[in-house]
Formats: structure tokens, sequence, C-alpha cells
């Protein structure tokens, strides 16, 4: 007797949810694309003493975001190509971050290990992002929108590769 219900129930729900298409100008409907985030938006990241990082206030430059970890082997290998790549551009309007979901206090340690001159930040939403390998590059234009995202290594201070960062600002 409880098939005959839930099939019953089924059909119904089926049937209910086939409506005609409503004529009512009072409803408005929203683009798809205006209801979906930037990743520029979506990206949440925290200064290591706890204050949130806003992107928005890097705008009119070119953001370069690595996300990256202090267990994650590729990640430490690419490192001193993107400090090479730092220092070769250091002139331009550049803004590296450096993104770990880790706790601060790992990324703390990482950076007392080492002597990087990298802005770190801690990343709140990696799964939100949908970044399935670390390193993950992101570069935004100066008017925030992402042109170019890179799953792996790089070596960033090649001729070649520095030129995807200053040609993203273009």
């Amino acid at each position: 007797m409880n098939r005959v219900y839930f099939r019953l129930l089924i059909v119904i729900l089926l049937f209910t949810n086939c409506t005609e298409k409503s004529n009512d100008s009072t409803k408005t409907e929203v683009p798809v694309s205006a209801k979906k985030k930037s990743e520029f938006e979506k990206i949440k990241l925290k200064e290591l003493n706890g204050n949130s990082l806003d992107l928005h206030q890097y705008k009119g430059k070119t953001i370069f975001i690595n996300f990256w970890a202090t267990w994650c082997k590729p990640c430490i290998q690419e490192l001193p190509f993107i400090a090479k790549a730092m220092e070769k551009i250091k002139d331009e309007e550049v803004v590296f971050l450096f993104a770990s979901n880790e706790a601060v206090e790992e990324i703390e340690e990482f950076r007392k290990n080492h002597s990087y001159k990298f802005h770190y930040v801690q990343l709140e939403n990696l799964e939100e992002l949908n970044i399935m390998t670390l390193p993950t590059t992101y570069i935004f234009n100066p008017d925030g929108q992402l042109v170019f995202s890179e799953m792996g290594y790089r070596e960033w201070d090649t001729k070649s590769n520095i030129d995807v960062i200053l040609n993203a600002g273009k």
C-alpha cells in the first residue's frame, strides 16, 4: 500500500511542477550571469593578524594570487621563481598575494623560516573556489577580471611568464 502512495506522490509532484510560462509583468527575470559571483568577488582573504583583506583596495593594479600550502612540494619549488619575478617587475603596478588555507600559526612558522618578502594571507574558502590542485595561480587585471588561471607549478621568472603577468594589466 505504501508503494502506491509513494508513486502517486511522485506523479503529483511531477505534474504540479510543470506549469505554463507566467505572463505576470511584475516578475523580473535575473540573468544567470548577474546571479553568479565573479572569482574576484568570491575570494575571502584575511591578513595573518585576523583583519579581512578586501581585494577592491587593489583595483587599478594587476593582482597575482598564488594559492599554496606549506606542505606542498611543488608550491615550495615554485616560490623562488615567483620571488625572482617579483624582483624583476618590482616597479610595475602588480600586487602579489600568497594565500594558504592553513592555520595562521603554520603560515607564520613558514614565513619565519624562509626569507621571502611575500604578502602572506589566509584563504578562508578554498573549497568554494573549486581549487583542486596546489599551487594554483590567479591573475586579475586592474578592473578585477580574472584573466589568467592555472593549476600547477610554473617558473615565473622567465621572460614569457613575466609577460603573462605584465600583459594582464593591458
